[in-house]
């Protein structure tokens, strides 16, 4: 773990941290400074190993080093030495000669806080993980050290077991996948994946893209149709022209028809001005209809003539407004069965699936969820400045285990919210989410079970209600997990939440 890097040398520099003690200290703190101010500054931004893990524990508590100890054998081995120091300069000595794979530091000293701390980290000594403890540990200890790179603040004299967590993370014991820089560097807007099911996307892509053609894009929630549909703009004529998405589920019935043909000033109640809709201004570019089978039949009508006479009128307008727009519609719905339903017109599917782009699940492709999580990792790290070098092998089993039913969407939100929960050069199990990984996958748990209250002399809209309830039940309410379990927009299930009084089994989540 590097402790030069990010936010130690930004706040020797400008702001400063707050410290732990009080000033009257200070006179102390200087002299515990001159003595830091003699490390030389290492070139290297991860700590180097080595064969017997030792851990340096600067602490007048003899209690501490019993503990550190105890939490040492279980995170590293029993080959690994812990050297306790009962004064604060002879700690810092020994921190001088490195060869630390983690160091305890008390902040018990009348000469310890975090300017102390934040002086060896702006003087580049690498410690390999620093783990602080505190007799009254606070809030505003915690986020500061944290803001230095600091492994972790614990109670003294420290818990065993949460002392242990923290040292696991210095520890070689378990197998890691280096990331890769160009991961942080590379096109946030590319496609990842080398599975047979994506490569084929990818040839279809490079095929219908330098056309003019319609495409139709069908996934799941989460599967990239809008990456997709991105790079069929990108690799087209229309490059230099806009690409302009909308999406149909998001917004009220009401304003969807302003929003994409635009209005005239007076049109209706608060239509004080002229406005130029989504398909105006994708003109001579792309226009994205995302989500397109959530559309009523009425708009689906408007949206076929304006497909096949290539003019709009806006909303109050009278006046036939030539376009030059290239159209990619995107669905999660099953079209064919909405036709088969009466909710989608056959006419308008036919005229939007000139070419059509199937896009697999994220638990269907197989090695590209090791690529994607590698690529996510690395650019949450960079976002953050995380000082992430590798991901440990026991991520991708946890992740191979997971079903996914959020695909690529649900992976970036687990992945950033593992970054932020890291701290050392290697991001861990311990990392990761458990209440999203260990909640059973739908249709998992209570297999065979009816569902309650169902009947089969019940109408389609009751049986849709008993789905949702049962679906907010098993999320805890998680308005976002249950939209990607149900594979609709968040707008479309709170509409449904509403109209089906279900707003007691939800949370704003």
């Amino acid at each position: 773990m590097s402790f030069s890097s990010g936010a130690g040398a930004a706040d020797s520099q400008g702001r400063g941290s707050r410290c732990a003690r009080e000033p009257r200290r200070n006179v102390a703190h200087s002299r515990a400074a001159g003595q830091i101010a003699a490390f030389p500054r290492s070139g290297s931004p991860v700590p180097a190993r080595v064969a017997t893990p030792a851990v340096l524990v600067i602490d007048p508590l003899a209690a501490s080093g019993d503990a550190v100890r105890e939490a040492t054998r279980e995170a590293l081995g029993e080959r690994a030495r812990v050297h306790p120091c009962a004064t604060l300069s002879e700690g810092l000595e020994r921190l001088r000669a490195g060869g630390w794979c983690g160091v305890v530091l008390s902040l018990d000293f009348p000469a310890a806080d975090l300017a102390l701390v934040e002086r060896m980290v702006s003087s580049g000594v690498e410690p390999g993980a620093l783990v602080l403890t505190a007799s009254r540990p606070t809030m505003q200890l915690m986020v500061e050290a944290s803001r230095l790179g600091v492994l972790g603040v614990l109670a003294a004299p420290p818990n065993v077991r949460e002392l242990a967590a923290l040292l696991r993370e210095v520890s070689d014991a378990e197998e890691t996948v280096p990331l890769d820089v160009e991961d942080a560097e590379g096109d946030g807007d590319s496609a990842i994946g080398g599975s047979p099911s994506m490569l084929e996307v990818f040839r279809m892509v490079g095929r219908v893209a330098p056309s003019s053609a319609t495409v139709l894009i069908l996934g799941e929630s989460g599967t990239g149709k809008e990456l997709v549909a991105r790079a069929i703009h990108r690799n087209s004529e229309r490059a230099a022209g806009p690409f302009v998405a909308i999406n149909c589920a998001a917004i009220p019935e009401n304003l969807l028809e302003s929003e994409l043909f635009g209005h005239e000033k007076g049109a209706f109640t608060g239509a004080i001005a002229r406005k130029i809709g989504r398909w105006e201004r994708a003109q001579r570019g792309t226009l994205l209809l995302d989500e397109i089978g959530d559309m009523s039949l009425a708009l689906q009508a408007k949206i076929l003539r304006a497909l096949q006479e290539r003019e709009i009128e806006r909303v109050g307008g009278e006046e036939r407004i030539p376009v030059d727009v290239r159209v990619v519609a995107a669905t999660h719905r099953n079209l064919r069965s909405a036709i088969a339903e009466g909710t989608f017109r056959e006419d308008l599917y036919f005229r939007l699936a000139v070419v059509t782009l199937e896009l697999p699940r994220l638990r269907d492709r197989g090695p590209d969820l090791d690529l994607l999580t590698q690529h996510f990792v690395a650019r949450h790290a960079a976002h953050y400045g995380r000082p992430i070098r590798a991901i440990a092998r026991s991520v991708f089993e946890r992740f191979h285990q997971h079903d996914w039913p959020g695909n690529i969407r649900e992976l970036r939100n687990v992945t950033e919210r593992a970054v932020l929960m890291s701290h050392g050069a290697v991001l861990l199990s311990d990392h990761l989410p458990t209440d999203q990984l260990n909640a059973p996958a739908p249709g998992e748990a209570d297999t065979g079970a009816p569902l309650a209250g169902y009947s089969p002399d019940l109408d389609l809209a009751s049986v849709e209600r008993l789905h949702i309830r049962e679906v907010l039940r098993r999320v805890g309410g998680h308005m976002g997990r249950a939209s990607e379990v149900l594979g609709v927009h968040r707008n479309t299930l709170t509409r449904k939440v509403r109209e089906y009084g279900l707003e007691g089994s939800a949370s704003l989540v």
